[in-house]
């Protein structure tokens, strides 16, 4: 008898995936609470799979992956594991129904240098090695929207994105889409790049036209309304409500104590926590806390939320950061960045959590982050501190309502014999309209 493993992808009904860089998680995690089942990450920062291991892979988690038993849970590179892995992934080959992931974004970044000839915009050509290697029934990649724009090198135009579509398009039918997170409830005005590409037969509809009329049900069953203001995802949070106590984690800092959820989406985000982790607040001078109130201030006043401080405020306290802004409490968040200092709090004169930024991404209260708070220097080349994890992450709802749509896709009986057409055109999000969020 042949095992559920090695059963035709015709008669199988349970939709396995692989998820390489993996980060800390969050789209591995959304694609788990979708019902779609895990078989094995590939992530070389120990402090992101550290992350992982411990609320993905550990004997008491809630979601887990079917970790086999050849593959050690440790970092791992993707040009390592391709190397010591040859022959597991010649036995895996027709057994990964779906391979998910997005190559290191910070080469391709808008906000970053845009480098051409960075390393780790090199690092998708592995990943197509893998979907050699796998062959999968569909692919899944996330990137930042920069991952669509062009290089000028030497005069000449390099697109990766480009390259990437012809490449998958060659076995594949390609869909991309540019997406705006907050739709999906997510409290952040966050665009990305969404693509999934889809061996022929499966579907016969772009699926991101299907992922928008799905939906409306899709937050129906979550219990909110889109968009999802700042004030409604982090407002249980507040020093003013809770108060502080000594941090659980790390000696000489204090926490914020959690009192409680206020919200819907408060409440979806603590559903099956016990407690509620990563709250350590950033140790602000007296100074730093004045000047902050007045940014604050201010910056109400001024009608400039959620977009960077005024010249005239940045000249009075002579600050050179150019990326400073404070949450408006109605709408969703700007994108969250690495730099914990990027964000001021709409009320409390201080910069955000990394809870905090967990809940922008809509990671639930249960899932924990490991490793440092925070690096610097050349380190930031070499570690990912928790900061980092959560505003490299898909968020997880996101990825949640793109792994129903894939599982409902993927689980019917494809059509036989059909002519493969590439579907390669880039469909942009609709903006999302600025109205106040609601709870």
């Amino acid at each position: 008898m042949r095992s559920p493993e090695n059963m035709p992808l015709k008669r199988r009904k349970i939709i396995r995936f692989a998820d390489c860089f993996a980060g800390c998680g969050g789209l591995s995690l959304g694609l788990m609470q979708a019902g779609l089942i895990g078989r094995f990450a590939i992530e070389h920062d120990a402090f992101a799979f550290e992350t992982l291991s411990t609320n993905l892979v550990g004997a008491d988690t809630r979601y887990k992956f079917q970790w086999p038993k050849w593959l050690r849970k440790e970092p791992v590179s993707i040009g390592t594991f391709l190397k010591k892995n040859k022959h597991q992934l010649e036995a895996l080959k027709g057994s990964i129904d779906l391979l998910v992931g997005g190559p290191p974004c910070q080469g391709f970044s808008s906000a970053g240098r845009r480098q051409h000839d960075d390393p780790r915009n090199q690092l998708f050509a592995s990943y197509l090695r893998l979907v050699d290697a796998l062959q999968p029934r569909a692919v899944l990649i996330e990137n930042v929207r920069g991952f669509t724009l062009d290089f000028d090198t030497e005069g000449k135009s390099k697109n990766y994105a480009q390259k990437l579509r012809n490449r998958l398009s060659e076995e594949y039918d390609v869909y991309e889409e540019l997406i705006n997170v907050s739709e999906f409830g997510v409290p952040q005005a966050r665009t990305r790049y969404f693509l999934i590409a889809i061996k022929p037969g499966f579907c016969e509809e772009n699926p991101f036209t299907l992922l928008r009329r799905r939906l409306p049900s899709f937050l129906r069953t979550k219990g909110i309304k889109a968009p999802v203001g700042a004030w409604s995802a982090i407002s249980d949070l507040e020093v003013a409500r809770g108060g502080v106590q000594a941090s659980k984690d790390t000696a000489g800092f204090e926490e914020i104590c959690h009192a409680g959820a206020r919200t819907q989406f408060q409440k979806l985000m603590a559903s099956g926590a016990t407690c509620t982790s990563d709250l350590r607040l950033a140790r602000h001078s007296a100074e730093i806390v004045e000047r902050f109130s007045h940014i604050i201030k201010e910056s109400h006043l001024e009608g400039r939320l959620n977009t960077s401080i005024s010249n005239a405020l940045r000249t009075r306290y002579g600050l050179k950061k150019q990326a400073l802004r404070v949450l408006d409490p109605d709408l969703p968040a700007p994108t969250i960045t690495s730099m914990p200092d990027d964000l001021l709090h709409y009320r409390e004169p201080r910069t955000l959590t990394v809870r905090e930024n967990a809940r922008l991404q809509s990671f639930p209260d249960w899932f924990s982050f490991k490793g440092k708070y925070t690096t610097g220097g050349d380190r930031r080349r070499r570690e990912v501190p928790r900061f980092t994890q959560v505003a490299n992450a898909v968020p997880p709802l996101v990825a949640e309502a793109l792994g129903e749509l894939l599982k409902d896709i993927l689980t019917k009986k494809p059509k036989t014999k059909v002519r493969k057409i590439s579907r390669c055109s880039l469909h942009r999000s609709q903006k999302v309209p600025e109205v106040r969020a609601q709870a």
